[in-house]
């Protein structure tokens, strides 16, 4: 037989966690109700997007450059991530540390150029 006895304190973890994350995801919620703060009407219920109704499906398809700026972001984040520590350990790296890093600021221009050059960029 088996001693399962060793597992207890996460089961014990576990359902404290699940019982606080209820705790506060439903606790709020019987608040509001109580205290009269849920009043929905036809103006809270309305869908929105900047101020002002929604004018198309909302299951429409976004267009792909949503999607090409998000990359772009993402990749020039990351390159912004890897400056820093690049920066900081410059004097262990040296020479090819540097030189390492323009190599790869390049290529990321180049992609810039590129993405610029197809039109990724420009909004109608």
């Amino acid at each position: 037989m088996v001693d399962l006895t060793q597992y207890l304190p996460i089961l014990l973890f576990l359902g404290i966690a699940v019982g606080l994350s209820a705790l506060f995801v439903f606790l709020p919620m019987g608040v509001s109700r109580l205290t009269g703060a849920h009043n929905p009407d036809a103006e809270k219920l309305s869908e929105y997007e900047c101020g002002f109704p929604a004018f198309e499906e909302p299951r429409d398809r976004f267009d792909v450059r949503f999607y090409l700026v998000a990359i772009l972001f993402i990749i020039f984040d990351l390159e912004a991530a890897f400056l820093f520590p690049w920066a900081v350990s410059l004097d262990m790296t040296g020479w090819p540390g540097w030189i390492t890093m323009m190599i790869f600021l390049a290529e990321l221009i180049v992609g810039l150029v590129y993405a610029w050059k197809k039109g990724a960029l420009d909004w109608e």
